[in-house]
């Protein structure tokens, strides 16, 4: 039997990317994962993916920042699944980078309704199912990003709505403590995806200059999501961040 056989996690976001590498670790592992995310497409794809590898996931066609959309995302895992222990609040993304006095204002919600609001009405209906099931608990990690404390230029709603995270992830963290909840975030820089394929020939710099920064293997930061899925619950990592050892953050160079 494998190590979390029984257990039950929900990956925003998780059709590619981090999230997907992340929901195939905790299915290795044992779990039952729901994966969500806009693009039908590309969840049928991954699911089909795990399937295929004898992995147990279903996919959820989901707009986190829309409350129907994320009642039916959990809705649907409890009725195949029957219970969550992990939520991974993975899905977002930025406006297009542009001066801040250039934002349209629906350049400015759009990220805020995918990053924080999407994080907020996941997070609130997992708290409903874990505070009612037997036995009662579980763990909610969030990505909060490099950006939840120090920001690239032109990046203002990207960075608000991840240091708003960082805000929720405390909040969370100790209200939950009373239905044995435990939440902690994630800070991820620079992990190989597709979304840093457009880094490599160059990114903007605090100076404005730009350069190539180094990436690091996506796996890792599937590694450390199931690491802080399995701690027992009386036991939280609060905040981890990983990232590319060299990339421009400390000491901004």
């Amino acid at each position: 039997m494998a190590k979390s056989e029984g257990r039950v996690a929900i990956v925003t976001g998780g059709g590619s990317g981090i999230g997907k590498e992340s929901a195939f670790a905790l299915a290795k592992d044992g779990y039952s994962v729901a994966i969500a995310g806009r693009r039908e497409e590309v969840l049928n794809e991954t699911v089909k993916e795990a399937t295929n590898e004898g992995l147990k996931m279903l996919g959820v066609q989901t707009d986190v920042g829309n409350p129907k959309s994320v009642k039916n995302l959990f809705s649907k895992t409890l009725e195949n699944f029957g219970r969550l222990d992990v939520l991974f609040n993975n899905a977002g993304g930025g406006a297009p980078k542009i001066l801040i006095e250039d934002l349209t204002y629906e350049q400015w919600q759009t990220v805020v309704d995918s990053n924080l609001t999407g994080t907020f009405l996941c997070s609130q209906e997992a708290i409903k199912i874990m505070k009612s099931q037997n036995p009662m608990g579980g763990r909610i990690i969030n990505n909060g990003s490099i950006s939840a404390y120090t920001p690239r230029p032109d990046s203002a709603p990207y960075t608000a709505t991840k240091h708003g995270v960082s805000g929720l992830t405390k909040s969370i963290s100790l209200d939950g403590r009373k239905y044995n909840i435990a939440c902690g975030q994630i800070d991820i820089g620079n992990a190989a995806t597709n979304m840093t394929e457009r880094m490599s020939s160059g990114t903007a710099q605090a100076d404005g200059s730009m350069k190539v920064e180094p990436t690091y293997d996506v796996k890792h930061v599937g590694e450390t999501v199931l690491y802080m899925s399995n701690l027992p619950l009386d036991t939280n990592v609060q905040f981890v961040t990983i990232m590319a050892t060299k990339m421009p953050y400390i000491g901004r160079g």
